[in-house]
């Protein structure tokens, strides 16, 4: 007994000894150690827990929006016949050439299923020819419905033996800044590409137009344009239109005409025939001009109005120049873009809620939107408008269309004031006669401008 009791004791002895040593000298201990940092401190940036995916692009599934929009991208080829000169005698005495085709192409966009396109106007200007290919490589005959120059928007139509799929206009006014998005297309010929990014900024003037874009840095080439830009869902948000780039091709960024004004314009064309531009009536000047320095406008965040035009919506609604418009119904307003971006949405007849600064008061003001009444005639510059009532009492005619601005270079003929009746043997009645007869004035031969001035005497200026 005492033996076993003895081995006992030796036993607890070596267990207790040996987990002694493991202790000291095996495992690795724990320590909190303090110490004075001289350093920046570190602190955690958010509370939030991080996405068990990983980084946000990991969670963008841009499959359906891609399987949506290919078969609804189609391939336009626009056919162009040019006239070359044989020779250098053909050329000198204007002889017929041989006829030589060009073809252009570009993307369009199905927003209907019995074969409605719309696309850019520059992808079917001019086009003598015009075929469409789907994405299963059907080709069909295409006809011209209508085009809108200034929006950069034509609706095209093929006649297909089947429904089609398409696309429905998505709302542009509501995508955001930093918005994934993807661009479908034809560049390079090839059949519908996708490519992703997102929007890089909104209403971006390009100062061609008083049209504003959306501007996105998903890649897009040569024969993109006309293609399709939409979100997630697979909406049409926009029409890829323009590149910026010197050599091009894709730099790092692209603009879209917005799927709002895109589908205004394609609802004028198939109801009216054209399109239905409404107007405030108000100028503004541009922020980087010495005028707008000097009198720090260019620091003011709204539209500042600098001139208020005769018979227009503003006139009547009273605006003055100096008032600074803050919003248009719900769209606030930061720059001229997002007023002439938001407006083009509207026809004539509608009206808009604007949101005032006057002298530091703010006021609501309902506008009308009317017809366009004024413009700048092409070749000589000269600034028109309709004669209203008034101006025909006071010039004793029925029609003509009234100066109102004169560029520096005919300033010395004492136009401005005066009423334009004819153009040659064409009777000049508004402002759209004197657009199309002044746009025909050729630059090699002689033109007979007849006015009226307001003692009702009659002017003839030749214009060479």
């Amino acid at each position: 007994m005492k033996r076993l009791t003895h081995l006992l004791m030796v036993s607890i002895l070596g267990g207790a000894i040996t987990l002694g040593a493991y202790k000291l000298f095996f495992e690795n201990s724990k320590f909190a150690v303090v110490t004075e940092d001289q350093g920046a401190p570190y602190f955690t940036t958010s509370n939030l827990d991080a996405s068990v995916r990983g980084a946000g692009i990991n969670e963008v599934d841009f499959t359906v929006a891609a399987e949506k929009t290919v078969n609804a991208v189609v391939h336009v080829k626009n056919v162009t016949v040019n006239e070359v000169p044989n020779n250098f005698w053909e050329y000198f005495y204007g002889s017929q050439g041989s006829q030589r085709p060009q073809v252009g192409t570009g993307s369009g966009v199905i927003i209907s299923p019995d074969g409605y396109i719309v696309t850019n106007n520059h992808v079917i200007a001019k086009a003598d020819a015009l075929s469409v290919t789907l994405n299963n490589n059907k080709s069909y005959k295409a006809e011209i419905i209508g085009t809108d120059p200034n929006s950069d928007i034509a609706l095209i139509k093929i006649d297909a033996d089947r429904n089609l799929p398409y696309l429905a206009f998505g709302d542009s006014d509501n995508t955001r800044i930093g918005e994934w998005v993807l661009a479908v297309g034809n560049p390079f010929n090839l059949t519908s590409t996708v490519t992703a990014g997102i929007i890089s900024a909104k209403a971006r003037d390009l100062g061609r137009t008083d049209q504003s874009f959306l501007q996105t840095d998903a890649a897009v080439n040569p024969g993109n344009s006309g293609g399709a830009l939409v979100n997630t869902n697979g909406d049409l948000i926009g029409i890829n239109t323009a590149i910026t780039s010197q050599t091009g091709s894709y730099v790092g960024y692209s603009f879209a005409v917005p799927s709002n004004i895109a589908k205004k314009v394609v609802e004028d064309i198939m109801e009216y025939g054209n399109v239905q531009k409404g107007i405030l009536g108000i100028s503004s000047p541009r922020l980087n001009t010495p005028y707008a320095v000097e009198n720090g406008i260019d620091e003011i965040e709204g539209v500042y109005i600098d001139g208020i035009e005769e018979d227009s919506g503003a006139e009547e609604a009273e605006l003055k120049s100096g008032d600074v418009i803050k919003m248009v119904d719900d769209i606030r307003v930061r720059r001229f873009a997002d007023l002439t971006g938001y407006v083009a949405t509207k026809r004539p007849g509608d009206k808009v809620l604007l949101a005032i600064d006057r002298n530091g008061d703010e006021l609501e003001v309902e506008v009308e939107l009317k017809e366009r009444q004024s413009l700048v005639v092409p070749q000589m510059g000269l600034k028109v408008k309709n004669l209203n009532e008034e101006d025909k009492k006071k010039y004793k005619t029925k029609y003509g269309v009234k100066i109102t601005g004169v560029p520096e270079t005919y300033r010395g003929y004492d136009l401005e004031g005066k009423v334009i009746m004819a153009i040659g043997d064409e009777e000049v009645r508004d402002i759209q006669d004197a657009r199309t007869l002044f746009g025909a004035i050729s630059r090699y031969g002689k033109t007979v401008i007849t006015m009226i001035n307001e003692k009702g005497e009659r002017e003839r200026l030749i214009f060479q």
